[in-house]
């Protein structure tokens, strides 16, 4: 075992590719992605645009499913509910009156990957990532939440600054939801 408490290299999967053509919004799940090393995924408002500050290091995110799991189950006791659907990657959140969702699902935390299997945010910055063809490098680790984030707006919390983990794109490539997915550091 590690300092961070997973072993030095391990496989997990993807749940969900995630993109959005603006800042501050929930994703949408796709089946396929093209990621461009030095930029970020192709399509996608956060890709890092030579000259723009602060989003070199945050090319790519990555957030477990296993989270946004937890915050539904959060949300769903917060609302009286006896029990709430399990995240699928593909149906939209569900809404009560009040506009808050009580099933979150991928792509909710604005998150370009979500993954299964890997507490991501213990993985060690500098810790290689292949995933399909292409080869990420983490490069940091939670972030501040803006005030324009949807779902701190709409529930009070978000999970990206704590559990969430950033990638820069060393070497670009296609990723699909069956992508091979390996970590390694150390």
């Amino acid at each position: 075992m590690s300092m961070a408490g997973i072993p030095p290299e391990g496989d997990f999967e993807i749940v969900s590719l995630n993109l959005s053509d603006r800042t501050g919004i929930r994703k949408k799940p796709v089946e396929r992605v093209s990621l461009v090393a030095g930029s970020g995924m192709a399509g996608d408002a956060h890709a890092f645009v030579e000259g723009v500050k602060g989003f070199e290091n945050r090319q790519v995110s990555l957030l477990a499913v296993e989270e946004i799991e937890a915050a539904s189950a959060t949300i769903a006791t917060k609302a009286g509910c006896v029990g709430y659907a399990a995240t699928d990657g593909g149906s939209a959140a569900s809404a009560p009156a009040s506009g808050a969702p009580t099933v979150l699902v991928p792509g909710d935390f604005a998150e370009n990957i979500t993954t299964r299997g890997l507490a991501l945010h213990e993985l060690p910055l500098g810790t290689r990532i292949e995933v399909g063809e292409a080869v990420l490098e983490v490069s940091k680790i939670g972030k501040e939440c803006h005030a324009a984030c949807e779902i701190r707006r709409l529930v009070g919390d978000c999970v990206m600054p704590r559990k969430g983990i950033f990638v820069r794109v060393i070497r670009g490539g296609e990723v699909g939801r069956g992508s091979r997915c390996h970590y390694r550091f150390g």
